[in-house]
């Protein structure tokens, strides 16, 4: 049995839950569901993150304080990962006093190694970003990813020594080529090192919401540098060396391509500077874009996940995001895209072959299941499904193990078609043609429960299956032969209604 850590980005608590913050914590929980599923012990982390400028003045415009904001949009994202049934182990807020103790022991590190130092910035200021830019790097005097204008700032800031480590981190690289995927987002990352790292602020005198500086009380921290660090408040940094020496070593970073930059830079430095070693590996996503553009705010076109799932259904909603858009590149959402993928896969053919063939089983053969030939022709295909399922979910790339999943479907239909076991008299023909097809869902409802774990659950229950999908384990699990036969098959409504777009 291996270990798994998994983490989505922690969300800021400026925005509601949309269907961009949705993707990557889906992903992530297909990705947790999978390891768990293998028998790997699992933790998986997500949450919110809560300080800087920008709350402090979104919170001032509402007249309400910072941590009543914080409280409530927080709640918004609980919400909406309870909705999209999302098995996370740990649910972490910036603001909870776990996270200044390790906050304050990681920076401390760092202080007391010398890479963090007193300076002036002076210079181009993003509040959405909560990020600074050059002038190179602004737009006509905006933010290059936000478009809003930029504010001139000056002030005293300590100052983390990131120029220090930019061989270091190009060592790192050489010596880890899968630290950062896919490749093309790892070339990105090094692009911004060799273009040479210059020192960054790491606190403010601005604000004072945020974790203080323990050294200086007149400075906070920066919100950036003290939302990364989330990641190793949740697994004991600075409280329990045990359990951050059991989880460090196997953590996967799950992140849009927005944040390369902190993830892939500031944060492996900032690791090395506190004598830790860097993550395992960041996996790098595109944008959910809605008609060509980034969902935000300002474009007005963002989409909640709720307003989806009352159409689809969660597993639906679900299996589009794991299915349509691959790990990597931009995606562009489509309502009409959705109800496509949801008529043609699930309704037409995993819907359709369960019920087809619960519907055989009733009239042929008392509602009984038969068991499945060894030497079925689907027993093959089968295997093949579980290989090519098994090395796309540990490459993280979940549209190409549910496609693998999806032609065991494909073929356990077509083979129904060769046969007509609905044209023949109940007999030994029938039942083998039917134990196949049951057997060929047995797999299915193994290989998809990351994606559609409601579902697959229930298709378990309908085959008449003992004990629970989630105690199931593959490989041993997913070989071909085991339905028992002589269980009682239901038919049940259909899985999935066809919709009209």
């Amino acid at each position: 049995m291996g270990r798994f850590y998994v983490t989505t980005p922690i969300y800021y608590v400026n925005d509601a839950p949309h269907i961009g913050h949705a993707y990557t914590t889906v992903v992530a929980d297909a990705l947790a569901r999978w390891h768990r599923l293998a028998g790997d012990e699992v933790f998986f982390l997500t949450g919110t993150d809560e300080h800087g400028v920008k709350i402090q003045r979104t919170a001032e415009a509402q007249g309400i304080t910072p941590r009543e904001l914080a409280d409530r949009t927080s709640a918004r994202f609980a919400e909406a990962w309870k909705l999209l049934d999302i098995s996370y182990d740990d649910f972490i807020r910036t603001t909870e006093p776990r996270h200044y103790t390790s906050v304050q022991a990681f920076l401390q590190k760092i202080y007391d190694n010398g890479d963090i130092e007193l300076a002036t910035y002076e210079g181009l200021y993003c509040v959405s970003c909560e990020d600074y830019y050059t002038e190179a790097q602004a737009v006509d005097g905006h933010c290059p990813i936000h478009g809003r204008q930029l504010e001139h700032l000056s002030e005293d800031n300590y100052f983390f020594k990131l120029s220090r480590y930019e061989q270091r981190l190009l060592d790192w690289y050489d010596a880890v080529p899968d630290a950062v995927l896919p490749p093309t987002k790892r070339n990105e990352a090094l692009g911004f090192i060799k273009q040479g790292l210059q020192d960054i602020s790491i606190t403010r005198t601005s604000t004072r919401w945020g974790v203080p500086v323990p050294w200086d009380d007149r400075h906070v921290f920066y919100v950036w540098y003290d939302a990364l660090i989330n990641y190793i408040t949740a697994i004991g940094y600075g409280t329990d060396d045990e359990r951050f020496a059991t989880w460090w070593p196997v953590v996967h970073h799950l992140i849009g391509k927005e944040i390369i930059r902190f993830h892939c830079v500031w944060w492996p430095a900032m690791c090395l500077a506190a004598g830790i070693d860097p993550p395992l590996q960041v996996l790098v996503h595109g944008w959910l874009l809605v008609g060509g553009e980034k969902m935000s705010k300002t474009a007005l076109n963002q989409i909640a996940p709720a307003d989806l799932v009352a159409d689809f259904g969660v597993d639906a909603y679900r299996y589009h995001f794991l299915r349509d858009k691959p790990l990597g590149p931009d995606g562009d959402f489509s309502y009409e895209g959705m109800v496509a993928r949801y008529n043609s896969d699930l309704a037409n053919n995993l819907g359709n072959l369960l019920s087809r063939v619960a519907t055989v089983v009733d009239k042929k053969c008392g509602g009984t299941g038969p068991a499945p030939k060894p030497d079925s022709p689907l027993a093959a295909v089968a295997a093949e499904a579980l290989a090519a399922s098994t090395a796309a979910w540990e490459r993280a790339a979940p549209n190409e193990a549910l496609e693998a999943t999806w032609q065991l479907i494909r073929e356990a239909n077509a083979y129904l078609e060769a046969n007509e076991p609905w044209k023949a008299d109940p007999g030994p023909a029938v039942e083998a043609v039917l134990g196949d097809a049951l057997e060929a869902l047995r797999i299915v409802a193994l290989l998809a429960s990351p994606a559609l774990p409601s579902t697959c659950a229930e298709i378990w229950r309908r085959l008449g299956l003992s004990g629970a999908l989630d105690d199931q384990r593959v490989p041993e699990a997913a070989a071909w032969g085991g339905y028992p036969g002589g269980l009682r098959v239901e038919k049940g409504d259909p899985l999935f209604p066809r919709l009209s777009a």
